[in-house]
């Protein structure tokens, strides 16, 4: 009986939340948002409190220089930058600092979350003289606005209809949901007629958070800054943590490890092109997200090429031998060459 009804207590709190977070709708309130063009292959955000080192970041790693002072909220707009790695052309951001209450329109703080939904990846920086506190304080903030840090979308089919009811299924044993809880939850949020199935053990968190449908999953990498100020032991315990990396922007400590961390958070892959009877063209790389096929390959180079497509070669790890002959939907790796041949 509890646990039925701390579930309908947290679908009531996430109902209530919702309502609280949506913006008046009356015209005066339209605040003044950060107009960022999307640009480069890839878009990080860098999220933190005032004084923690974003801008100095910002500065060393792109050609971008954002004004860096020892007082608070030293930059007061969306400040963006571009660091070139590996060929590819990744959009930093660097956002003013957010203090507590971020989510409640405190400070910017909404300007600065919402910019935050949109990048591929978000940069938490953190000072690492100040402890725990600050981690927990912005993961509270970005929580409540529906921005889930490295966690997978819940696999949950999940479909309201017209009418039959809820149909109630799971393909696993489910420990922390049951077909009632999950019942009072959808009652709780008026839909009477639905299809739900789950495809993994759940809890009515992460049920209601599919419901609702607006949650953002992006991963997130904790950068604790400032480590020239702290012990060695304590450098270690927080190098250690998941999904953490230690740098120092005042002594320019582990940048490089940062770069490939985030580059291995992004999942991005680089393909070169080749033309016939030449050397592959290695100047300029094809950026796109891991998983893509020759078919993306051919969006990318120009739109009506994929309807012209007769075969690829490609050499590389993603073959079996060098080079080998694909069709549209072979999937490219790192670093693969191409060379496509039209009808």
């Amino acid at each position: 009986a509890t646990e039925y009804h701390l579930g309908l207590l947290k679908a009531k709190l996430a109902k209530y939340r919702a309502q609280l977070l949506e913006p008046s709708k009356s015209p005066a309130a339209k605040g003044e948002g950060f107009d960022v063009m999307k640009s480069g292959d890839a878009r990080v955000a860098l999220i933190g409190f005032p004084s923690v080192g974003k801008s100095t970041f910002l500065s060393l790693m792109t050609s971008t220089a954002s004004e860096a002072a020892s007082y608070e909220f030293t930059t007061l707009t969306c400040i963006p930058g571009v660091i070139g790695y590996k060929g590819a052309n990744i959009q930093l951001l660097d956002l003013p600092g957010i203090i507590e209450g971020a989510a409640q329109g405190k400070g910017r703080g909404r300007q600065v979350i919402a910019v935050a939904r949109t990048a591929d990846v978000v940069i938490m920086m953190l000072d690492a003289t100040k402890g725990e506190v600050q981690r927990a304080l912005l993961e509270k903030e970005l929580e409540s606005v529906g921005i889930r840090l490295n966690k997978s979308k819940p696999n949950i089919y999940f479909k309201p209809k017209k009418g039959g009811g809820i149909s109630f299924n799971s393909t696993v044993t489910l420990t922390q949901c049951s077909e009632k809880l999950v019942q009072l939850i959808l009652h709780e949020y008026k839909i009477f007629n639905a299809e739900v199935l789950f495809r993994e053990d759940c809890s009515p968190d992460e049920f209601i958070d599919v419901i609702v449908g607006n949650r953002v999953y992006m991963p997130c990498l904790y950068v604790y800054n400032k480590i020239d100020q702290i012990s060695m032991e304590e450098v270690d315990r927080l190098a250690r943590r998941p999904h953490s990396v230690v740098i120092s922007c005042g002594m320019k400590l582990n940048l490089d490890y940062l770069l490939e961390k985030l580059w291995e958070y992004l999942a991005l892959t680089c393909i070169y092109t080749k033309k016939r009877g030449q050397r592959p063209d290695f100047t300029d790389a094809i950026i796109l997200r891991k998983g893509a096929s020759v078919e993306h390959v051919c969006h990318r180079i120009h739109r009506s090429l994929a309807s012209q497509f007769k075969y690829a070669l490609v050499w590389g790890t993603s073959t079996k031998y060098s080079p080998q002959r694909v069709g549209l939907t072979h999937m490219m790796e790192h670093e693969d060459v191409i060379q496509i041949v039209k009808k």
